[in-house]
């Protein structure tokens, strides 16, 4: 077997946004466009007699990339690589495949809770050591390689069998296809009282898990219908597909509409939730009731101690700056610290590994803990199984509790998708520009107490990231926040996040629309959006 040196050139545009390279899939199955910004991550993280994990949730291209990945590892000087089966893996599990073999770090292929398919979304992203994804100066570092590469290492060999479990060589790299699910399962039973949630399915508890045709399916069968008792059918849409289906798998009321109508009907299941494309996000619901990210992650954090791997309890959580503040009425409650991050998983890692921070969430249904250093969809799912077993209420008699004690902070994200991104960056620059003269103002009966394009220094390595996101806050509580997402592939997604916060014991069974409504309006009306983007009603609304 022959290691080629192919000539390239520098491809504009391979800057990592928040989780990874994501790009159409037609633009990284172009010439050298893959193998370039694989190239620039070894050639940053360098390869030589290193180990690393290697999968995917399974979309369209994932399996030719595989195999590209592979061979270039071996021509970079790897090792061994190990791949989950069919190059399979969630990104929960590839986390933890990385913690588990203690390798040098992983790539994974995935698009997140992106579209998939021949003219959908791809991507790449590197994970390290840690299991986490890799920080802003690690990912920099790449996209400064892809402006000057001129070559990319490759080793002439035929694809190797991915299908099946077992030891292969490839050239002088070691290939280990081990079984996506065993591991990661196996850590989930340290974590949860198995027997307590196996008990509550035998006592005539129904479920529904919509893994959305995307990596879970495998996972959530092994997990619940076969080592939990789970009645067989309760994970719909499990096999992933290249193109999830047709589906958007992005677990929020929108796109999971089938499993939200489901639990909302005359017959629903006891409890629902689904999980995206790359098995880290999760949607829960009740019988009933919608819960959502922000209040999931607070009912979380306050019920812990009930699962067995968080018996000690908590020592400490952490939120992204846009997640509402209920899991921050929690953490004072038990007396542990909060910390407020900008978006994006990476920033909570060095919380987690410094042990600061046991658990994490993101109002864009994301949450984990110290178990990995991804959020963990299928995770956060059966710490909620293991509440609901070991308190024996329903979704919506704790949520009740849960707000009768702490209040109740409204929440909603409005998406705007596709906005033309010079319109959306005139908008941004134009807040911006405004934010030192609105302390004070009044917009709809509120009055401004403060307004700041979000700052965050790393308590633990002290690192500073800048202009995370514009926040408006009111004197009541309330509160809104405006940032360009970094995970779409075309155009600028406006992300616009209002909050507004109940005490009770009045007013804690409004709907979030109507309770959001004042912050709504004074959120258009400060940011002027329909004036810059042309338009009035979001894309999505969660």
């Amino acid at each position: 077997m022959t290691i080629h040196t192919v000539a390239t050139s520098p491809i504009a545009g391979q800057k990592p946004g928040t989780s990874g390279l994501r790009k159409k899939t037609p633009v990284f199955m172009g010439r050298h466009y893959l193998e370039n910004f694989v190239q620039s991550i070894f050639d940053v993280v360098g390869a030589e007699g290193k180990t690393f994990v290697l999968g995917g949730d399974g979309r369209y291209f994932n399996d030719r990339a595989a195999q590209v990945i592979l061979r270039m590892a071996a021509a970079n000087g790897a090792a061994r690589v190990i791949v989950g089966q069919g190059a399979i893996l969630s990104t929960p599990a590839a986390s933890h495949l990385i913690r588990l073999n203690k390798t040098d770090g992983g790539i994974i292929m995935s698009a997140s809770h992106n579209p998939g398919g021949p003219d959908e979304d791809f991507g790449v992203k590197f994970n390290m050591a840690n299991g986490g994804p890799a920080p802003e100066a690690v990912t920099e570092a790449m996209f400064e390689r892809t402006k000057v590469l001129t070559g990319y290492r490759m080793l002439d060999a035929q694809d190797i069998d991915l299908g099946r479990v077992g030891r292969v060589q490839l050239g002088a790299m070691v290939v280990d296809v081990v079984d996506p699910v065993a591991d990661y399962a196996a850590l989930m039973e340290t974590l949860f009282d198995f027997g307590a949630i196996r008990a509550m399915f035998q006592g005539g508890f129904r479920m529904r898990m919509d893994s959305m045709c995307a990596v879970t399916g495998p996972y959530a069968v092994e997990i619940l219908e076969r080592r939990l008792g789970a009645a067989a059918g309760t994970v719909v849409n499990k096999e992933p597909l290249p193109d999830f289906g047709g589906m958007h798998p992005d677990p929020n009321p929108t796109w999971a509409k089938g499993l939200m109508d489901e639990m909302m009907g005359p017959d629903a299941p006891d409890f629902g939730a689904a999980s995206d494309g790359d098995g880290d996000r999760n949607m829960v619901v009740g019988r009933g009731i919608y819960v959502s990210p922000s209040d999931s992650l607070a009912v979380l954090a306050a019920n812990a101690h009930l699962a067995p791997g968080y018996a000690k309890g908590l020592a400490g959580v952490a939120r992204s700056m846009p997640t509402s503040a209920a899991v921050d009425r929690v953490a004072e409650a038990l007396g542990i610290a909060s910390f407020e991050t900008p978006t994006g998983w990476k920033f909570f890692g060095n919380l987690l590994d410094a042990g600061r921070a046991t658990l994490c969430g993101e109002e864009s249904f994301g949450t984990g803990s110290d178990h990995v250093r991804e959020k963990d969809g299928l995770w956060a799912v059966l710490l909620w199984l293991n509440i609901l077993a070991v308190r024996k209420q329903s979704v919506a008699e704790i949520l009740a509790e849960h707000w009768a004690r702490f209040g109740r902070n409204y929440y909603s994200r409005h998406d705007f998708e596709a906005v033309a991104s010079d319109r959306a960056d005139a908008m941004m620059a134009a807040l911006r520009g405004a934010l030192a003269g609105l302390k004070g103002q009044v917009f709809e009966g509120m009055t401004v107490s403060g307004a700041d394009d979000f700052a965050y220094t790393d308590p633990v390595d002290g690192s500073v990231s800048e202009k995370q996101g514009v926040r408006v806050m009111f004197s009541d509580g309330s509160r809104f926040v405006l940032r360009l997402s970094g995970t779409g592939t075309e155009g600028a997604t406006l992300r616009l996040y209002l909050e507004r916060y109940a005490a009770g014991p009045a007013g804690l069974n409004l709907d979030p629309q109507e309770a959001l409504a004042p912050v709504i309006r004074a959120a258009h009306g400060i940011a002027r959006i329909a004036g810059f983007t042309g338009r009035e009603t979001p894309d999505v609304v969660t």
